[in-house]
């Protein structure tokens, strides 16, 4: 057996089951992939997957259990490499962080400022998705770190790390009645058009969950994954917009003001994921500091270490 017929194994599934997708993934043909696969299977001595005619379908009860050790082998293989590129090159490479719009424009900037001039021969790399799409991305080792609010602290196979809290506020045109009010509440702020988050981003679902305590439908006209764009239509006046307080820039955004409103919709943790078991090179953990100095390496150690999911400082 050998890592080629592991990675095919492993593509197949994540291709779910489709031969010819994994075989382009992987920039080999798909009589290859099902030959290799068949000669891991006559040397196991079990079928690996359920086929129908020649048609992969799904894991069998023993490929269940060997895809789990071909994860874990080539989990360590990476591992491996990473542990050798360390050494060779302890302040050069390539760092790919997987984040969501908000991050990459509000929170990173002045942490890879600072991060190139330590390290001007890294190469960096941001990958924007929603948290799904960036957790896939460090599952499937196509990311050093995830960096998101929502959908990474409940992924299994992320350690997820606590970066910052951050509260939402209510961003308005300027002269907006909502300025007026000595108490801002929900009740006031259902009676506007909201713009806000998608779903899937920057703790939209403390917002819903608010609304819902309250028994309050809000008419949310528009959302969106990018703070900029709820800006934007915020300022032609069609809605009021509830976004990330770090959103809001007092020299650029000069026709919008913004209302506190922590105290409805509560406090969010924008989280750092790495992979459980993952090797970390040292320019990862002075990037994490950077982004949050109470972790610091010896912190993120532990954690790793513990093998917890979720990890509070």
């Amino acid at each position: 057996m050998n890592l080629h017929q592991f990675r095919f194994v492993r593509e197949a599934v994540r291709q779910n089951f489709n031969l010819t997708s994994a075989a382009k993934a992987l920039f080999t043909s798909q009589p290859g992939v099902s030959k290799a696969i068949i000669e891991l299977e006559d040397e196991l001595g079990v079928e690996i997957f359920r086929r129908h005619g020649k048609r992969v379908r799904s894991l069998t009860e023993p490929g269940k259990r060997i895809l789990l050790s071909i994860e874990r082998i080539l989990d360590e293989v990476e591992t491996l490499k990473r542990v050798g590129k360390d050494f060779a090159s302890q302040d050069q490479g390539s760092f790919v962080i997987a984040t969501t719009h908000t991050q990459a424009r509000y929170a990173l900037p002045k942490v890879l400022t600072e991060f190139t001039k330590r390290f001007p021969k890294v190469r960096v790399s941001i990958q924007q998705g929603n948290p799904g799409q960036i957790a896939e991305l460090l599952i499937h080792d196509r990311a050093d770190i995830a960096i998101a609010t929502e959908g990474i602290a409940n992924t299994p196979g992320v350690l997820a790390l606590p970066g910052y809290q951050w509260h939402h506020v209510v961003m308005v045109p300027l002269s907006h009645p909502l300025l007026n009010q000595a108490t801002i509440t929900l009740e006031e702020i259902a009676k506007y058009p909201l713009i806000t988050y998608d779903k899937a981003f920057a703790g939209r679902s403390k917002i819903d969950a608010a609304f819902a305590q309250r028994n309050l439908s809000p008419d949310i006209i528009l959302e969106a994954i990018d703070a900029d764009v709820i800006k934007t239509y915020v300022e032609t006046g069609m809605g009021v917009g509830i976004v990330a307080g770090l959103a809001y820039d007092a020299d650029r955004d000069r026709n919008l003001r913004v209302i506190p409103v922590g105290h409805l919709f509560g406090n969010n943790v924008t989280h750092l994921g790495v992979k459980q078991g993952a090797y970390l090179r040292s320019f990862v953990y002075t990037f994490i500091e950077l982004f949050s100095p109470t972790l610091t390496k010896k912190i993120v150690e532990q954690a790793m270490t513990n093998e917890s999911e979720t990890y509070e400082i």
